[in-house]
């Protein structure tokens, strides 16, 4: 994937639904009507699949990771983040 492939999507202010998968055999990220799903090789523990999948959501949209702030599920699957 090419970073910033969907740079159209990074509106400030923008909540972005993501579902998580950890411990993936391969790591990558596709867009579907609910939001995005992203796999990390990473595991779960000690937030190392949540910063994964916020590097991995940062390079897809085009934008610093430190633009985005987890709003929901730092323990779930499921996550919500908030593009500021």
């Amino acid at each position: 994937m090419t970073k910033g492939a969907w740079s159209h999507l990074a509106q400030p202010g923008a909540e972005i639904r993501v579902r998580a998968t950890p411990r993936a055999r391969q790591p990558g990220v596709t867009h579907t009507e609910e939001g995005f799903r992203i796999s990390v090789t990473a595991p779960a523990d000690e937030g190392r699949a949540n910063a994964a999948v916020a590097e991995a959501l940062a390079h897809a949209l085009g934008v610093a990771k430190s633009r985005l702030t987890l709003v929901r599920g730092a323990t779930a699957r499921d996550k919500t983040f908030r593009l500021d």
